[in-house]
């Protein structure tokens, strides 16, 4: 089991390895409007963990543009391991 940690309210979530983090980003609060990697409302910081997510694809690559610690949540799939986020 994989696991994501929310900085902003202390939550966590258990997620089975190389799930999307989608549904449990929403349930702790993180914003989403579109889901398809283009209005960038959810926006997220990596804090711990990012070699333990899916390889950015071209959505973000395309909206991010620094491909550094932001990721966009709805694109985003947790390997294995865990993940320490804030939105």
């Amino acid at each position: 089991m994989a696991k994501i940690i929310f900085e902003d309210n202390q939550d966590e979530a258990e997620l089975p390895d190389d799930s999307p983090i989608i549904e449990a980003c929403e349930s702790a609060g993180v914003p989403f409007a579109c889901t398809e990697g283009v209005c960038g409302t959810c926006v997220i910081e990596v804090t711990e963990g990012m070699d333990n997510l899916s390889e950015f694809n071209q959505a973000e690559a395309d909206f991010l543009g620094d491909l550094d610690r932001e990721r966009l949540a709805c694109q985003c799939r947790l390997k294995r391991g865990y993940i320490k986020i804030k939105f």
